[in-house]
């Protein structure tokens, strides 16, 4: 079974997590240049080529478990590719080198470049589908939400623990008409709705600071690969989260299959998509409540990153200028 339950107690050496920060600078920077130019594609692309290339700068054995497609995919980062100089620990790679690749084209909110690292074998290897979700920050009683329980329930065991009203509490949902039951149910608790166009990473992220962002809880369906970044993200700065793969077609079953999840319809805790020694980083593309976006200057640029590492829980707001801005050029 593909989960991460057989990971390695490994700890990766602590500079791997400020060299994360630059490959997600390397990766916002160049989709920074296409932001509000309306082509999704391109700032995509440019995003992959600039991570990719930082990547393969990095002393580790890396495995793409998480990616933009398959190897015929590829200029993608594919599921499957090895990065890095082979010269290192063996590790799992989860990423996404434009989170939001719409908000990015359309200039709006909470763009990021993100990627997770973990010893080989932390990281679930989640197949391109839909997974079903439910996340809250830290300072909660374990098991406090879950995805069998009704929207109502878990509404009422949030309000109560944190010491409010149904009403003070804020849920995250992405505006998709498959989630047109979840945002009546969560009407007709009370609560205020936060709906967001895209970018789940941001969205469950946000669950962990609600005085700053003014999110409690997210819930809905989007992509797997999105749901173990974000699993990763909170193993390093606190939460609880859930996840279940939502496969439907006998195709993706027998992807699943492949990539060694016999399960389909297993809950997942966050421990299990991503365990050991997790390490996180992401930079704003755009401005958002989590991160400030890149700024291009005329002789600078300046960029916002976090990097976390799951075991020391140490989370690090890194805002960097930077004046040889022709690092950032690719050959």
């Amino acid at each position: 079974m593909s989960t991460a339950a057989d990971a390695s107690t490994e700890v990766l050496d602590r500079i791997l997590t400020l060299e994360l920060a630059r490959v997600t600078e390397r990766a916002a920077v160049a989709a920074a240049r296409l932001r509000g130019r309306g082509d999704e594609k391109a700032a995509d692309q440019a995003a992959v080529d600039a991570m990719r290339r930082e990547l393969n700068c990095l002393p580790i054995d890396g495995t793409v478990v998480i990616g933009e497609g398959e190897r015929d995919e590829a200029p993608m980062l594919y599921i499957g590719e090895t990065v890095g100089t082979g010269e290192g620990p063996a590790v799992d790679i989860a990423l996404d080198p434009l989170e939001g690749t719409t908000i990015c084209a359309k200039n709006l909110p909470n763009s990021l470049a993100v990627i997770a690292m973990a010893p080989k074998g932390g990281l679930l290897n989640a197949p391109d589908s839909y997974m079903e979700k439910i996340a809250i920050g830290p300072g909660y009683p374990a098991g406090l939400v879950d995805l069998d329980a009704s929207v109502a329930d878990n509404v009422n065991a949030l309000a109560k623990a944190k010491g409010v009203s149904v009403g003070e509490i804020t849920a995250c949902v992405l505006d998709r008409p498959r989630h047109a039951r979840i945002i009546e149910e969560l009407r007709a608790t009370g609560v205020s709705i936060r709906l967001i166009g895209d970018g789940d990473v941001a969205g469950v992220i946000h669950t962990t600071d609600p005085e700053e962002t003014g999110i409690d809880l997210y819930m809905g369906i989007g992509g797997a690969p999105e749901g173990v970044l974000a699993a990763a993200a909170l193993r390093c700065i606190g939460g609880q989260m859930q996840g279940r793969l939502v496969i439907t077609r006998d195709e993706q079953v027998e992807r699943a299959h492949r990539m060694g999840i016999d399960d389909i319809k297993r809950k997942y805790t966050m421990e299990e998509m991503a365990t050991g020694d997790v390490l996180f980083a992401a930079t704003g593309v755009t401005d958002g409540n989590f991160l400030q976006g890149v700024r291009l200057g005329r002789d600078s640029v300046t960029t916002h990153t976090v990097v976390m590492r799951s075991t020391t829980g140490t989370v690090r707001y890194i805002k960097a200028r930077h004046t040889h801005v022709e690092k950032f050029h690719l050959d």
